[in-house]
């Protein structure tokens, strides 16, 4: 800009140069679409603070296009100042033509963690294609969860000679992520998990469920309503295990970012009530998006299990559990533990308490796991079989009209 000698060639510059700084920030600041770069060159006012009251000022501002008002750069987060700098510094450097080695220490230390993911997205783009890049990080949201094989752990290897005593290795680089101290491998834990997490959902339609044996006798069902070609639950939706009423808001709140279709369906017990309209009052899920067993299935409380049969769900249960003869759990047996419960699931765990102390402990994800490794059981004509079918398709037909309103 030096160079420039007359006012519309320097305006002329300094747009050219806020409008490239500008693209770039767009490109690789995703927090906020709405902020540009404004480069001006003015006459230094007295009245502002030295070195800036003299001469001729450069001055680089930020602008907000949503709210129409621009600030300095002073005025910025700390994490936006180190990033336009970063960008700019390496803009400057790159036009040396020199080869880089990049050495950078906690880069990004300041950004938000999408931010940091934001930063890691230009090293892949713009630095890595033309130099060689190494960086030390604490931070998860920086480690490439992609990229782990690129990864080394660096630790001060400890060692306690005796009790008391303590001697060290040294600083110690290491691939071996798995033998490495806990407090080493945080960061590529967390990234790890954050990488999981976020992948939870694999559809764009997700339907949230208690437990994984939700999720498998929802697919052995389904699996032999398609193969019946009745109505089953629609290809489009995920399912995915949430944990249970009180998980439904976290899990919810968590991905509400990602414009997902979310819909529940969950059990539902007598002290439950206050939880679901607790749910339904934060409005993260509307009234038609907060299914209940009880409420599909005409009950007072009911769990995936009333999806079955009674007679159907027992010989599940005995078959996962290997119960035979004498101990083998019959509807009489269930009657007489039921203590004022109308749940198949409640009524079963209270039968099963009273077993011998070495039968196979109930729980919950046994016999749906059984069910789904022998779908046969589902493809007779018996009575037991075809009522569970009739429930099973009534609740499919009811998710997926959920899925239909979205279009």
């Amino acid at each position: 800009m030096t160079t420039a000698t007359t006012y519309e060639s320097l305006n002329a510059r300094c747009e050219a140069a806020s409008n490239s700084i500008t693209d770039q920030l767009r490109e690789y600041w995703t927090q906020n679409p709405f902020l540009e770069i404004e480069v001006r060159v003015t006459k230094a006012e007295t009245g502002d603070l030295a070195p800036f009251n003299t001469g001729t000022i450069a001055r680089s501002r930020v602008r907000n296009t949503l709210h129409r008002v621009s600030v300095p750069f002073s005025e910025r987060s700390a994490g936006f100042i180190w990033f336009f700098s970063f960008l700019v510094k390496f803009a400057q450097v790159r036009k040396a033509g020199t080869n880089l080695v990049l050495l950078l220490d906690e880069p990004g230390l300041t950004l938000h963690g999408k931010a940091q993911e934001d930063l890691l997205r230009y090293f892949s783009d713009k630095l890595l294609p033309h130099h060689q890049l190494i960086f030390s990080t604490h931070s998860p949201f920086m480690v490439p969860a992609d990229q782990l094989d690129k990864c080394r752990i660096v630790e001060d290897k400890i060692k306690q000679t005796r009790p008391g005593m303590w001697t060290t290795g040294g600083t110690k680089v290491s691939q071996e992520a798995l033998v490495v101290d806990p407090d080493s491998l945080f960061p590529l834990q967390g990234a790890l998990g954050y990488n999981i997490t976020q992948s939870l959902f694999v559809g764009s339609n997700t339907l949230l469920v208690e437990g994984p044996g939700d999720v498998l006798y929802l697919h052995a069902l389904s699996a032999e309503l398609k193969r019946r070609n009745r109505s089953s639950i629609d290809q489009r939706w995920s399912i995915c295990p949430a944990g249970g009423i009180d998980k439904i808001q976290s899990f919810v709140s968590l991905f509400s970012g990602a414009k997902l279709n979310i819909a529940a369906l969950t059990d539902s017990a007598k002290g439950d009530r206050k939880k679901l309209e607790l749910l339904r009052q934060s409005n993260l899920l509307s009234s038609d998006r907060l299914m209940t067993f009880a409420d599909l299935l005409g009950l007072e409380e009911a769990d995936v299990e009333d999806i079955f049969d009674q007679e159907l769900y027992l010989q599940i249960v005995n078959a996962a559990l290997g119960l035979i003869q004498e101990t083998a759990l019959t509807t009489a047996k269930l009657d007489e533990a039921a203590t004022g419960t109308s749940r198949l699931l409640k009524k079963t765990e209270n039968a099963c308490k009273l077993l011998p102390p070495d039968t196979p402990e109930f729980n919950h994800y046994s016999p749906a796991d059984w069910l789904i490794r022998h779908p046969e059981l589902l493809s007779g004509d018996e009575p037991a079989v075809m009522r569970t079918l009739e429930r099973a398709e009534a609740i499919f037909k009811a998710v997926n009209n959920r899925l239909a309103e979205t279009g």
